[in-house]
């Protein structure tokens, strides 16, 4: 059997819970829901990080945030020891691509700087706004082609991170759908594929902007959606009492260094606005997704094409009081979509329920490729899950997710969180009060049981455990040392 091709659709911000068919009754996602009856869907898939750079950074190694030495937003480097899965894609005959975001590296107002990632084609636009030396962020130069002035058609001022009054997630005016971002991720991918011969495998990476704040879907987007119907986020009140100070700080007086405001003064229809216009953008990257899908269908490449779904991470979305990214674990943070699909190579209809990291992502796409699977990738392939070798009900026996501040927080966090599918613990490094929740009995997670004597034997179980992973996690599983030193 040939190599697939492979086309991998990372969205930046999108929470697991934003799926029609994955049990969202409040959006509607067909594409999406298209790819889950035509593939295998991971239903309780786990970022490594909460923020977009170490995340990034980890699941395009396969290895864990702390081991690539990832663990902030803002970083001047990403390590030449380090082997990105496209470089090894390349290294094994595919022609790999780019279209969007990347965000290894520090882009402020600049091109990032690259490694031998395998990209030998890249249309980069770390963000769709301009704020970039002209001839840098292609998305900006498709608008001037078009004769889009972005500056007379975006409502928001041109930086990112705002500096002038914006606050997330206050709401704004996006642009419409022809000339929005996504769309253009989308149109780059049809060309990319177009005018790629069919002798050679090519793997595209499509890394659009959205649903990342600020949300600003097109109107028509917004207009399709009923803010009375829109789910409030979860909150108890009260429930900040017994948790880290940092986030009832948040939910009180905003984070982020006054990005986001305070969610205490927020009224419930400004909560449901939010999530209109966040579930709108969803809509919206499920459309143009589905334009990917039926131009496949017509190429006749649907078949040959591997296709992943997944996100960086989620967002909070005003759960427990909390707006954007952080140094939280909350599921809607750090729970995410991860759906692959391809017909004839991975069983379709199946929704695995086995816990799952984005690190994994790495080697199965390797193996799916026909590759070798370097010792060093500490990611575990899903590949006997997807062919049906394997039981889709269990793959490892936990996951973590780590975050150890970023540059651009109010509070310094550092912090590492496990979970075994019903116990989820949080060590806030250096504080007296971490996280410890029953998701068994408690799903929602409002109720602390840190501290809590009936609980105590099994605290000091996971902290233990969580503990061993923070060290061994460290160690190259290559004897010796595999860096040229």
């Amino acid at each position: 059997m040939k190599q697939p091709n492979i086309l991998w659709f990372c969205t930046d911000q999108q929470r697991y819970d934003t799926i029609a068919s994955l049990g969202n009754p409040h959006i509607h996602t067909p594409n999406l829901d298209r790819l889950v009856q035509e593939g295998t869907a991971f239903t309780r898939a786990y970022c490594q990080n909460p923020i977009c750079t170490p995340s990034r950074s980890s699941f395009m190694t396969g290895r864990y945030p702390r081991t690539v030495r990832a663990s902030i937003n803002g970083n001047e480097h990403f390590s030449k020891d380090e082997t990105l899965v496209t470089k090894l894609l390349s290294d094994g005959g595919y022609t790999c691509g780019l279209i969007g975001k990347l965000h290894l590296t520090s882009h402020y107002r600049r091109m990032e700087e690259r490694t031998d990632d395998g990209y030998t084609y890249m249309r980069w636009s770390p963000q769709p706004c301009d704020d970039w030396a002209p001839g840098l962020n292609q998305y900006i130069e498709w608008l001037k082609q078009k004769g889009v002035d972005w500056h007379k058609e975006y409502d928001m001022p041109c930086e990112w991170p705002p500096r002038n009054g914006y606050k997330i997630p206050e709401r704004i005016q996006g642009m419409a759908e022809k000339d929005h971002q996504t769309t253009w991720c989308v149109e780059e991918a049809i060309e990319f594929i177009r005018g790629h011969s069919k002798e050679k495998p090519w793997c595209l990476s499509i890394n659009p902007f959205d649903p990342h704040p600020p949300f600003d879907p097109p109107t028509e987007y917004k207009d399709k959606l009923d803010i009375q119907n829109m789910p409030l986020p979860l909150w108890k009140e009260g429930e900040l009492d017994n948790k880290p100070a940092a986030q009832k700080d948040c939910y009180l007086h905003g984070s982020q260094k006054g990005m986001v405001r305070d969610t205490v003064s927020m009224t419930d229809d400004e909560k449901r606005e939010c999530t209109r216009d966040y579930y709108a953008e969803i809509e919206l990257i499920d459309h143009q997704l589905g334009r990917l899908l039926d131009f496949l269908d017509q190429s006749d490449l649907r078949n040959d094409t591997i296709i992943v779904f997944m996100s960086d991470h989620g967002e909070m979305l005003g759960d427990h009081g909390i707006y954007w990214k952080g140094g939280y674990f909350y599921e809607g943070l750090i729970h995410v979509p991860l759906i692959f699909s391809c017909p004839g190579r991975i069983l379709q209809g199946v929704k695995s329920t086995a816990l799952v990291e984005l690190v994994d992502v790495a080697p199965t796409l390797l193996e799916l490729a026909g590759l070798p699977v370097p010792e060093y990738i500490q990611g575990k392939s899903l590949l006997n899950i997807l062919t049906g070798e394997m039981s889709p009900d269990y793959h490892k026996d936990r996951i973590y997710t780590e975050f150890y501040f970023s540059t651009m927080l109010m509070h310094r966090i550092y912090a590492t969180m496990m979970f075994d599918g019903r116990y989820k613990i949080a060590i806030h490094h250096g504080e007296d009060i971490c996280e410890l929740y029953d998701l068994e009995q408690d799903p929602d997670e409002f109720n602390n049981l840190w501290n809590n004597k009936e609980f105590a034997g099994l605290q000091n179980q996971l902290t233990r455990e969580c503990f061993d992973h923070s060290v061994l996690c460290n160690i190259d599983k290559v004897m010796g040392c595999r860096f040229n030193y």
